[in-house]
């Protein structure tokens, strides 16, 4: 098991960012969630096996169909969060 927390910059918001990248987390059977910040970013912590959150990393560089990632810093977590399923916060 494994903890990532990654900030995803670029044209993330109001562009189905966070719906996307939730389902492509259920269906890798990932815990955590996805959340806009105020600042522009998406912002997701993840946990699952390691191959998955890779997958998913690689993934998020494409995202949703109108996206535009430019970049995803990934800060490896320590602590892992209690969380029993995936979600999108709004």
């Amino acid at each position: 098991m494994k903890a990532v927390k990654l900030l995803i910059h670029g044209k993330v918001q109001g562009v189905g960012y966070r719906r996307w990248f939730e389902k492509e987390a259920i269906a890798l059977d990932l815990k955590g969630y996805v959340m806009n910040l105020p600042t522009g970013e998406v912002e997701a912590v993840i946990l699952g096996a390691e191959a998955d959150i890779l997958k998913i990393i690689r993934h998020s560089y494409v995202g949703s169909l109108r996206a535009q990632v430019s970049r995803i810093e990934q800060i490896q977590l320590q602590d892992f969060p209690n969380y029993h399923e995936f979600t999108m916060i709004r």
